[in-house]
């Protein structure tokens, strides 16, 4: 229980960074969705570029970060060095994929279909090899359980991104004040990106003293062992994130309208909302992936394990019933002009809930060294994504993307659980989690009704009497008042 409260404290203080810094980064996209014409398609490059960006990222740290806790927890081995051979590698191989981008800018702009911006291209490029670096001694602030520079870190980039986009989108259009020559009405979405690129490495400022394990040298044989631990965590990375990101990347290719870069762009705006989602999912990794190694060792590892999906399964199914109850409100979020689009939320949250169930069912092969297997369920799952954008974004747009997330993650999540029993069992609740699901889904029915059938006021106080009955239900079953307040006193 000791475990299971430090877990908890460490997710609020990762979540908290988390949650709030997406919230203020939610300004940018009423910011991005009223400035910025629905029907020009200038969003959609947007979300187009940062699927790219997202694929990249982990492409970049090739399983490292994952690595990295667990060598450095591993008996025998010195964790200084191994921080330090990890981050020299990744250092290395950013600085690579830089000269290679620059080298190869104009094929690779042309063939992404942006002949006419390779700058942005070639900012994104140089950001997300930032980014890459940046992984590992934020990683490493995780394994020394520092949460607090972590959050700290992550806030300062989210305040500063916003307070730019501010200045380039809002201030400086409005007022026509143009001091230093710093602003090119012709830049427009560049802007985007540019200002993203100075705030990533702006945070590389305060490093200095994470900066310091480079002096701990490059150890050849260790990061032989590492890269034969971490490629198979690189295929589930790239498979993981192609689940998240595909339909982003393949929809222009694929969808046979004139207006694939306007359609992409309201199913970017509208999965924004369902990324709250994606933040909790975020803070519990954060919290969990260190957590998880550390306390492998212990005799009811497992048990804790069992309890912790349950928890996050019960909290993620009521932030989805918050996010959907309240959707009357949280529809002002984005421009008018996309909100046709909202439908997609309740689809790509169940799938964002399918794949924190898939991440917590994860450890078993990472904690037995059998990663190859996650890369196989990743694998399968992307596959399914694939196969289901390719076959249904020509007839039903946006809406496949959302779909395929769905089939993706569900493929993913089942195989690892069902393989899982067999390799590493774990005794999961399901009996008391089929409970909750079943709940959250009638009451989800009901908040679809009101949304429907009431004007805004009356159908948000309806739904948070619903939400209410599925706090009522999560008191009486696993957080009994009376057994609170008997340990208090």
């Amino acid at each position: 229980m000791a475990n299971l409260r430090s877990l908890a404290k460490d997710t609020a203080i990762y979540g908290l960074s988390s949650i709030i810094g997406r919230f203020l980064n939610y300004l940018l996209v009423p910011l991005y969705t009223y400035v910025i014409d629905a029907s020009s398609g200038g969003y959609g490059i947007v979300t187009n570029l940062y699927a790219y960006t997202a694929l990249l990222l982990v492409i970049l740290t090739y399983g490292m970060e994952t690595t990295l806790f667990r060598y450095a927890n591993k008996s025998g081995e010195d964790p200084n060095k191994v921080y330090s051979t990890i981050l020299r590698s990744v250092t290395t191989t950013s600085l690579f994929f830089i000269a290679l981008v620059f080298i190869f800018l104009k094929p690779i702009s042309g063939a992404l279909g942006y002949p006419d911006h390779p700058y942005y291209l070639l900012a994104m490029a140089i950001t997300v090899a930032i980014d890459a670096f940046q992984c590992i001694p934020f990683a490493y602030l995780r394994y020394q359980k520092r949460p607090m520079k972590f959050a700290a870190l992550k806030l300062l980039f989210i305040g500063m991104n916003i307070l730019l986009n501010l200045l380039y989108f809002v201030i400086l259009p409005k007022t026509g004040a143009n001091p230093l020559g710093i602003y090119d009405n012709g830049i427009s979405v560049g802007y985007v990106f540019y200002i993203n690129l100075f705030c990533t490495a702006s945070i590389t400022l305060f490093f200095s003293k994470e900066l310091k394990g480079f002096k701990h040298g490059f150890d050849w044989p260790l990061m032989k062992r590492m890269l034969g631990y971490s490629w198979p965590i690189l295929i589930l990375g790239i498979a993981g994130i192609l689940n998240q990101t595909a339909s982003q990347i393949v929809f222009p290719f694929v969808y046979k309208g004139s207006d694939a870069q306007a359609q992409l762009g309201i199913y970017g705006a509208c999965i924004k909302i369902a990324m709250i989602m994606s933040m909790i999912t975020q803070a519990f990794r954060y919290a969990y992936e260190p957590f998880v190694f550390g306390s492998a060792k212990e005799k009811d590892s497992k048990e804790t394990y069992a309890k912790a999906m349950k928890y996050f399964i019960i909290f993620t199914l009521l932030a989805f019933l918050c996010v959907m109850g309240y959707m009357n409100m949280l529809k002002f979020i984005i421009g008018e002009g996309y909100r046709e689009g909202l439908r997609v939320v309740p689809i790509v949250m169940a799938a964002e809930i399918m794949m924190g169930i898939y991440f917590n069912l994860s450890f078993w092969y990472k904690l037995t060294d059998q990663t190859l297997w996650g890369a196989f369920f990743s694998g399968a799952g992307c596959l399914v994504l694939f196969a289901v954008n390719f076959l249904f974004i020509p007839g039903s747009s946006y809406m496949a993307c959302a779909w395929a997330g769905v089939a993706g993650y569900g493929t993913a999540m089942l195989l690892s659980y069902f393989v899982g029993q067999k390799k590493y069992p774990i005794c999961y609740p399901l009996g008391e989690i089929a409970v909750y699901i079943i709940v959250a889904a009638c009451l989800f029915a009901g908040i679809q009704y009101c949304n429907a059938h009431l004007s805004a006021l009356p159908s948000i106080l309806a739904n948070t009497a619903l939400i209410l009955v599925f706090c009522a239900l999560i008191v009486k079953k696993d957080l009994p008042l009376k057994s609170i307040l008997r340990h208090s006193h």
